[in-house]
């Protein structure tokens, strides 16, 4: 079956995508590289992220820990203690992304030059035009 034959919300057309855009969102690789030291508390992985409103996240530790990246242990003390952790599969998929940052990291040189020679070509031919 293609994909444009089912219908539906895009979590049944194409689930592999939308695991994609939670692993890749702008907070959910942050999360998920950070949890790859350790297990955080809420506030100490907020401060640790920066940033990052408290709605957004709970959002992003709900939506990985749904997707089975992220393990949530909440602790019936007082006050409540909530430690996140990230399971086996939640592990892997942040080893992979914390390549990809590390990635982006050393060629950031590479990038900015690119990013200048396109910028400096545009103008070229904008006043050519």
């Amino acid at each position: 079956m293609k994909v444009s034959e089912v219908k539906g919300d895009g979590e049944a057309m194409c689930p592999h995508r939308l695991v994609l855009e939670h692993v890749t969102s702008r907070w959910g690789v942050l999360v998920l590289i950070q949890l790859l030291d350790r297990p955080h508390r809420f506030g100490e992985l907020r401060r640790a992220i920066g940033r990052v409103s408290e709605k957004m996240l709970t959002q992003t530790l709900q939506t990985l820990e749904r997707d089975g990246l992220v393990h949530r242990d909440a602790k019936p003390v007082i006050p409540p203690r909530v430690d996140y952790s990230l399971t086996g599969l939640g592990r892997e998929a942040a080893e992979q992304v914390r390549a990809l940052a590390q990635w982006t990291q050393q060629r950031m040189d590479d990038v900015l030059s690119a990013r200048r020679a396109y910028d400096e070509a545009r103008e070229i031919q904008s006043r050519a035009s």
